[in-house]
C-alpha cells in the first residue's frame, strides 16, 4: 500500500470517528455511553492542540453539570500503559467542567486508537469545532506535517478546509511572539494578522490596529511598503478620470484591487489577490 493511499484511508477513518464524536457533541443528539468511569481514572490527552480553557465557559458549564449532570459521554481510549485508566480523545472542556462539579464520574464513549490517530482526531475535531484560536490552530496543522508527513493539500482533504486556508494558517506562526499573543487573547484577528506576515513593522502595525480599531482593508494598506504606497499613489495621479472609473467598476465586481496601465499599443491589467482563498474564488468565477 502506497503512502498515499494509506494517508487516504485514514482520512475516510478520521471522517467516520469524527462523525461519532461530532454526535457525542451536540446537546441535542445523546449519545448512549459505553460505559461510566470514575473521573479520576481519566486524564487529559497531551496531544490536544487546544490549550485554553476559558474560566468563565467552565463555570457556567460546571453550573450546569451541578443541576443536570453530564448527559453527553467523553470520548477516551485506554491510556497506554495504565490498566483501567483511560485518555480523553475529545470532551476535555467537560471533564474539566465535570471535575469543578464535583462529579464523581461521568459517562464515556471508549475507542481503541494508537498514538498518531489520537492526535489527529484531537486536531481534527478541535479544528472542525472551531475550538482553537488562530494560533492553536496553526500549530497543531504543524505538528501534524511535522510528525506525520502531512501535505497541506492532505490536511485540507481531512480536515475539510482549503488547502489556501490552512496555507494562509501555517503563516501565522512567522509572526513575531508579541503579536501571536494578540491571536491568542483575541485583541487581533485572523484577517488583521493575515497583513502582518510581510509587514515591515508588525509588532508597531498590530499594536496600531488594535489602539485605533482599525479595519482589515485599513490594515492592508498600512501594511504595504512605502515604495508601494508611493508608487500606487503616483500611477493613480497620471491615469485619466474614464480608467479609474473602470478600475473602480472591475474591482467592485470582483471583491480585489484591480488596476489598468496603457501603453502604446494595449496594455496590462493586475487583479491583486491578498490570500489563496480569495484567488480559489476568483477562478471559480472566471469558471462559472
Amino acid at each position: 500500500m502506497t503512502e498515499d493511499t494509506s494517508r487516504k484511508r485514514l482520512g475516510r477513518g478520521l471522517a467516520a470517528l469524527i462523525g461519532e464524536i461530532d454526535r457525542a457533541e451536540t446537546p441535542a443528539k445523546t449519545v448512549e455511553a459505553d460505559a461510566r468511569a470514575a473521573i479520576d481514572l481519566i486524564a487529559p490527552n497531551p496531544r490536544n492542540p487546544r490549550r485554553s480553557f476559558p474560566e468563565d465557559e467552565l463555570a457556567d458549564l460546571a453550573q450546569s453539570l451541578r443541576e443536570h449532570g453530564l448527559v453527553q459521554p467523553v470520548v477516551v481510549r485506554p491510556a497506554p500503559g495504565q490498566p483501567g485508566r483511560y485518555e480523553i480523545i475529545a470532551g476535555e472542556r467537560r471533564w474539566r467542567a465535570a471535575q469543578r462539579a464535583g462529579l464523581a464520574e461521568i459517562p464515556i464513549i471508549v475507542r481503541n486508537v494508537d498514538d498518531r490517530v489520537a492526535l489527529e482526531i484531537a486536531i481534527v475535531e478541535n479544528v472542525q469545532r472551531a475550538d482553537l484560536n488562530p494560533i492553536e490552530e496553526a500549530m497543531g496543522y504543524q505538528r501534524l506535517i511535522d510528525d506525520h508527513n502531512y501535505t497541506q493539500a492532505d490536511l485540507g482533504e481531512v480536515i475539510g478546509k482549503s488547502r489556501s486556508h490552512v496555507a494562509n494558517t501555517l503563516r501565522l506562526l512567522k509572526l513575531p511572539g508579541d503579536v501571536r499573543d494578540m491571536l491568542v487573547e483575541g485583541s487581533l484577528s485572523a484577517g488583521h494578522a493575515r497583513t502582518l506576515v510581510t509587514a515591515e513593522d508588525p509588532i508597531g502595525l498590530a499594536r496600531r490596529i488594535v489602539e485605533e480599531g482599525l479595519s482589515v482593508r485599513q490594515a492592508e494598506t498600512l501594511a504595504q511598503s512605502p515604495q508601494s504606497r508611493a508608487k500606487a499613489k503616483n500611477e493613480a495621479q497620471v491615469k485619466d478620470a474614464d480608467t479609474l472609473a473602470l478600475e473602480k467598476l472591475l474591482s467592485d465586481v470582483t471583491g480585489l484591487r484591480v488596476t489598468i496601465s496603457h501603453r502604446e499599443k494595449g496594455g496590462e491589467l493586475k487583479i491583486a489577490y491578498r490570500t489563496l482563498e480569495q484567488l480559489d474564488d476568483l477562478c471559480r468565477r472566471l469558471r462559472d
